[in-house]
């Protein structure tokens, strides 16, 4: 099986998507659609332009010249999603999607599975990655990365290949110019990837074995694989970050007693040594574009900010960042000479935007709106704060106020966030800025057991789950009401995924807090959750299961403790009505979860609406479902919880 993008006959005149202000809040659907731009990339010689966007009413890739100011191709993505862009050259574009599919006709849960292929823009023609190749899925593993190799194209993909009857992790190099796939790391059970310097060596791979486990490094040295680094790892896998800014190391994030520190491993020698920088738990890499090795960090924290390690990447930084001086401005992409960098802007000035920056110029072009219905005056002030939970944790929280309202008795949404182990990022979200727009206070916390905000925060949720992880979230609450910015009697909890778990916890295991709940694909049953799990990974003790039991702080799905934290034993406490929803593709959270909950709850005569989005995933990937979710859901808050 694999993905296929058609040519449209489109034609959209420029890339600038402004139109005029609105003078009142946009529409619902303005928020609930898709972006208009996402997934923007520059070519390595900054004169093109990808991104998706909508066209007559489906996803659809754009190739577009920045000299001309002219769209050079469309392709409709038509049932696909569309994942990632990126260029494999100045004429190539790998475009990889998804799809939601039994393989092959087997009986047993859909899975997601991933496609690429190249895109030529000068012949109009594309090359699917992996086809034909015996004993081998035509599916892809995370996102493919070029290389020039003796002056061809060459993709290096992770794919699955079956030298028995198993699907192994291999590495596959694809030339663009000849059109042949080599395997070239056929891999073991324990493989879990390799990297490949600038030129095309594969330099090193990393192995985990589930059963010992243990995490290793490989180097190839003389065209034979050496061990350098093995270490126990039960759930804080350590990860390959990149390849070290002098080419002749790999940067890796591991886990030592006191949270995750950031390590460079020479492959000349294997010695391991501590990395200066940043904070591993609050920071993510930066690559440069022409070499892929890493030369700076984006800092995660309260605000988004970067820090590069050569002073004049950071000063050339610091005058993009200041063009924009008070919003919040992410890298998204650069040219390989890093004098063009496209950068995503937000804030009440400029609302969500995207612009061109040209550092031989020192100018910056507007290319459009991430949501063409949303203007300015449309996105609410996000601010930062910080709350005391009960225990005396501090609980870091971005509070969202809505327009035209002053901050007091407001009506609030609480909106905790999916994983646990993540956290809400700075800048423009379109779901707490579409509730806000219908006049209510959301409040974002970043309970314990969140990322971003150091390990000591993340380490305080475990075995939280249900428990304090879910008196965060109440606790933020009566922070606002005695403060007097919100009514304490007005207040609806909203979330999805673990966040959907918390919205049904809130009116079952905390009840009189909230007077309605929403929950979009979330867990209603722990020990059926990780029943499902086990079942699906072949095996009881694997890292998934260990990562959950540890947030839900049992030993294992027949554990007691379970009945603990489990909404759905706990239907009878519901005093509020609660609405679900739930994609039928989900292949995160099975629908049963939501639906076993509405049956549990309408026998035990409670207020409960059920809402299935047919064809849809885990992560609301289509415009449709994802705005019938929001109109369902507001429509749900508006009649339980009036903002006026």
């Amino acid at each position: 099986m694999r993905s296929k993008l058609f040519l449209l006959s489109l034609c959209i005149n420029g890339l600038v998507l402004f139109a005029a202000s609105a003078s009142r809040s946009a529409p619902l659907e303005a928020y609930g659609q898709l972006p208009s731009l996402e997934n923007l990339t520059i070519s390595p010689d900054g004169s093109e332009l990808a991104y998706v966007t909508d066209a007559a009413g489906e996803r659809t890739v754009v190739i577009f010249s920045i000299n001309s100011s002219k769209v050079v191709e469309t392709l409709g993505a038509g049932e696909e999603k569309v994942r990632d862009l990126r260029w494999a050259d100045n004429d190539r574009l790998l475009i990889t999607t998804s799809r939601t599919a039994l393989m092959g006709g087997l009986v047993g849960p859909k899975r997601e599975y991933v496609f690429t292929q190249a895109f030529s823009v000068s012949s109009r023609q594309s090359q699917f990655l992996l086809t034909g190749k015996t004993n081998s899925l035509d599916v892809v593993e995370g996102v493919p990365e070029s290389r020039n190799v003796s002056g061809h194209t060459v993709v290096f993909v992770h794919g699955i290949h079956f030298p028995s009857n198993i699907g192994v992790l291999a590495l596959f190099a694809v030339d663009l110019d000849t059109g042949r796939t080599k395997l070239i790391e056929p891999g073991l059970e324990s493989s879990a990837g390799w990297w490949v310097d600038q030129n095309g060596n594969v330099i090193a791979s990393t192995d985990y074995n589930n059963d010992k486990k243990l995490w290793s490094v490989s180097v190839k040295r003389n065209g034979e694989w050496t061990k350098v680094l093995e270490v126990t790892a039960p759930i804080d896998i350590p990860e390959v970050e990149g390849i070290g800014r002098d080419g002749k190391s790999l940067v890796l994030r591991m886990f030592e007693d006191k949270g995750y520190v950031r390590k460079t491993l020479s492959l000349d020698t294997g010695s391991l040594e501590n990395s200066q920088g940043p904070d591993a738990d609050l920071s993510a890499p930066v690559q440069d574009p022409s070499n892929h090795r890493i030369i700076g960090e984006e800092l995660e924290g309260a605000h988004m900010s970067y820090v590069f390690y050569a002073q004049d990447d950071q000063l050339s930084w610091n005058s993009v960042a200041h063009a924009f001086d008070g919003e919040n401005v992410e890298l998204i992409g650069w040219s390989a000479d890093r004098k063009k960098v496209v950068v995503h802007v937000d804030g009440t000035r400029d609302g969500s935007v995207f612009e061109l920056v040209d550092l031989n110029t020192n100018m910056a072009q507007v290319l459009g709106r991430a949501y063409s219905g949303i203007h300015a005056p449309d996105v609410a002030e996000v601010t930062f704060l910080t709350y005391p939970a009960a225990d005396g944790t501090n609980i870091p929280a971005y509070l969202t106020l809505p327009n035209g309202h002053a901050p007091k008795g407001l009506p609030l949404i609480v909106l905790p966030h999916g994983g646990p182990m993540a956290r809400d990022k700075p800048g423009f979200d379109w779901w707490a800025q579409a509730m806000a727009s219908r006049g209510y206070a959301v409040l974002q916390p970043q309970f314990r057991g969140s990322g971003g905000f150091g390990w000591d925060h993340t380490a305080a949720g475990f075995g939280q789950w249900g428990r304090k992880m879910q008196t965060d979230l109440s606790d933020g609450v009566r922070y606002l009401a005695a403060k007097g910015t919100i009514d304490p009697k007005r207040v609806c909890i909203v979330g999805a995924s673990y966040g959907g778990y918390a919205a049904v916890a809130g009116p079952t295991l905390d009840s009189g807090v909230y007077r309605c709940a929403v929950a979009v694909a979330g867990i209603s049953d722990p020990r059926a959750f990780l029943k499902w799990i086990e079942r699906h990974s072949f095996e009881s003790d694997n890292y998934a299961m260990r990562f959950w039991t540890r947030f839900m702080g049992v030993v294992d799905n027949d554990d007691p403790k379970l009945s603990e934290i489990s909404p759905l034993e706990h239907v009878t406490n519901a005093d509020v009505p609660i609405l679900l929803i739930h994609g039928s593709d989900d292949t995160v959270v099975p629908i049963a979860q939501s639906r076993d909950l509405e049956s549990a709850l309408r026998a035990s005569r409670k207020p409960v609406t059920f809402v299935e989005l047919n064809s849809e995933d885990h992560w609301l990937s289509r415009s449709e479902t994802r705005e019938k979710m929001l109109q369902a859901t507001v429509s749900f808050l508006e009649t339980n919880n009036p903002p006026n």
